[in-house]
């Protein structure tokens, strides 16, 4: 029996040419070792920007750093052998793989094509500007470096419903294509979120379908992927998605993990989501991260509402629970920071609890130098206490505006497990918590090592637990501590 966790291995503020591929082959035994399960691997796909590209202004899905296009062979984080290695090398430790996958939109296209097309307001994308008009988009994409090298389908402004750039004006809006139609189920901000950015691929065109298809097939079966990540999710057709995870679980022949990226606030949006492609993927808890947000911002949050409203607490089995990802940093799209000394105090909500699916960040993980509130080390002892400990029955004792707990018994088939935990966001404090009988005359310590105390759990299984201002404490048999 194991808790699994994902983590995130890639951050924006990597450095072009980092050799991620390279990095995460060395470390794959040492993660295995702190506990994590899977790792959810950034674009592999060479971008706009070519080796400078995070991964998200997708030019071909094709060149996984094997052509030279875009100024470079290899993508920012190396080139397609050594994708293939760090898979291999992650899959050898029993860490399954998650591909990052872009299909909302192209950039970066070859040549540019006269198009007719109506421009479109941007807060409400059903309300057209002006008369129809010529444009000049760049929506040609002939992929000359890759030369038809396992597929010869060629991109032009049919395969697009939008583009955001008239190179005749060097004007930037969104210009819709004539005949072209938005999707009516994706999200329904600005009126009809299908336009994201770039070339916006037309779902509803059957020869980009086909193509996306077979495009799928061939990435699964070149990379050997365990499941993945599908990005911008709210500005693509939910039937897209609804069928094409199922013809890629019946052509792999395995479960095929998915998570999508369906950025909003408001958990009832994300449940009809799920609704809609029938419950064929998990979604990141958004509500769960502003909550966590929200609360460290402000040292009067009320900490029994830190789940209310999230996708865990209304579907524990779907929700992919976070602290923060590559676009909530400083200077992100979607800026949203948990504040440092909150950091922990989150991870630990999502790591030692039953429910939801926890992914940590690389950049919390591996915190540097600048790391005054201890992220990196208190993360992983988290990640040690999950993977060692923190089993069985939970009880909750979310009792108080500041200071909450709960514990988990502990299951058999581990020896000694079970904890206790305890949160505070103001004050120092204690709660009497029940941990089982069977701990009854034993004694239990801090793991986080903030608390100095020792607990000795009564004859009823229960003990009296200690937390510090502003901190997390996990307490545990003393003889179960680690160095």
């Amino acid at each position: 029996m194991f808790n699994g966790t994902m983590m995130q291995y890639f951050e924006y503020s990597l450095p072009c040419g980092c050799k991620l591929w390279n990095e995460i082959y060395d470390e794959a035994e040492q993660l295995a070792e702190a506990g994590i399960t899977a790792v959810w691997l950034p674009p592999a796909f060479k971008g706009m920007d070519g080796q400078s590209d995070v991964g998200y202004s997708i030019y071909d899905l094709y060149d996984l750093g094997e052509f030279y296009q875009k100024g470079s062979r290899e993508t920012k984080y190396g080139d397609k052998e050594e994708y293939i290695q760090a898979i291999e090398g992650l899959r050898a430790c029993n860490i399954q793989v998650y591909g990052d996958i872009v299909l909302n939109h192209k950039m970066g296209a070859d040549f540019t094509e006269k198009i007719h097309c109506q421009e479109v307001q941007q807060y409400n994308r059903n309300k057209v500007i002006g008369e129809e008009k010529v444009i000049s988009g760049w929506t040609g994409f002939e992929f000359a470096g890759r030369n038809n090298k396992y597929s010869d389908f060629k991109w032009d402004y049919r395969c697009f419903t939008a583009v955001d750039y008239d190179e005749y004006y060097k004007r930037n809006s969104i210009y819709k294509f004539k005949g072209k139609k938005w999707s009516i189920d994706v999200d329904d901000e600005n009126g009809n979120y299908d336009y994201l950015m770039g070339c916006n691929i037309d779902f509803a065109n059957e020869d980009v379908l086909k193509e996306l298809d077979r495009w799928g097939k061939w990435y699964l079966s070149i990379t050997g992927i365990d499941g993945v990540r599908l990005d911008a999710i709210k500005h693509i057709s939910a039937d897209f998605y609804k069928k094409w995870i199922a013809d890629m679980r019946e052509y792999t022949g395995k479960e095929l993990f998915a998570v999508g990226e369906y950025w909003h606030g408001d958990v009832a949006v994300l449940l009809r989501y799920l609704e809609k492609v029938g419950g064929v993927m998990s979604l990141f808890d958004v509500p769960l991260h502003y909550n966590f947000y929200n609360a460290s911002h402000n040292c009067n949050y009320d900490m029994r509402n830190i789940f209310k409203g999230t996708l865990v607490e209304q579907n524990e089995v779907k929700a992919v629970t976070f602290v923060d990802n590559h676009d909530t940093e400083k200077g992100a799209s979607l800026e949203s920071p948990v504040a440092q000394w909150f950091k922990l105090i989150a991870y630990g909500l999502i790591l030692l609890r039953k429910a939801g699916y926890p992914c940590i960040f690389y950049g919390d993980y591996y915190a540097g130098e600048n790391d005054d509130d201890g992220v990196s080390e208190g993360l992983k002892k988290l990640l040690s206490v999950r993977k060692m400990l923190a089993y069985g029955e939970e009880r909750e004792y979310f009792d108080d505006s500041n200071i909450v707990g709960w514990t988990r018994a502990g299951i058999p088939e581990i020896e000694n497990s079970g904890i206790a935990v305890i949160i505070s966001n103001k004050g120092d404090g204690y709660k009497d918590m029940y941990v089982g009988e069977r701990f009854g005359g034993k004694v239990f310590v801090d793991m986080m090592g903030k608390r100095a105390e020792e607990v000795k759990i009564n004859k009823n299984g229960i003990g009296r637990f200690y937390v510090g201002d502003k901190s997390i404490s996990v307490w545990a048999l003393k003889e179960k501590r680690y160095s």
